[in-house]
């Protein structure tokens, strides 16, 4: 699939991915990608970003790739069986462990359980081996769960600004896989 020809809507997570950070670079450098903005980034609620995406995604009928990370990874799972035909495929990146992992904040817990569906769509999903809110077993588990290709980043902490990923060129990388695929 190519990029000219498709919506690309970023999903940032918890707190909304600032300047610099690999999400908003994308939105940037791709004509065709568009940042989805939720409500309430601090204090999120599970119904408000899933009828957000879902919206984002019906303003549209051209194909629409997610690219989501941290937090909206769970949102994607919890909206994908009543998203649109028109969503072909989702990249998910550093999904947290909501349910597991003390470290997780607790305003995340409004997306308690994980869904553990198969995605009605292809989707990639790429975790770390350092990433503090999820182990490298659960984001596996998480991806055979929703039938997603996995990628393990390395050592690569939380793939945001904070873990030294602005650009994350290899991220692009791996998109550029995804892309290909579908």
């Amino acid at each position: 699939m190519k990029l000219a020809d498709t919506d690309i809507l970023i999903l940032p997570g918890l707190g909304n991915s600032g300047p610099g950070h690999w999400q908003v670079r994308w939105a940037e450098r791709m004509t065709t990608a568009a940042i989805v903005e939720q409500a309430d980034w601090d204090e999120p609620d599970l119904d408000d970003w899933v009828a957000t995406i879902d919206q984002a995604c019906r303003l549209t009928e051209r194909p629409i790739v997610l690219v989501a990370h941290s937090l909206a990874v769970m949102a994607v799972a919890h909206a994908a069986a009543r998203l649109p035909a028109n969503v072909r495929g989702a990249f998910l990146v550093s999904p947290p462990d909501i349910e597991l992992n003390p470290a997780v904040p607790e305003e995340t817990a409004p997306f308690r359980p994980v869904p553990r569906d198969p995605l009605p769509f292809p989707s990639m999903l790429v975790a770390s081996s350092n990433d503090p809110y999820v182990s490298l077993e659960r984001a596996v588990e998480f991806a055979n769960c929703w039938g997603s290709d996995f990628h393990q980043a390395g050592e690569a902490g939380h793939i945001n600004t904070d873990s030294g990923h602005g650009p994350w060129p290899e991220g692009l990388l791996m998109f550029t896989r995804l892309m290909q695929r579908l």
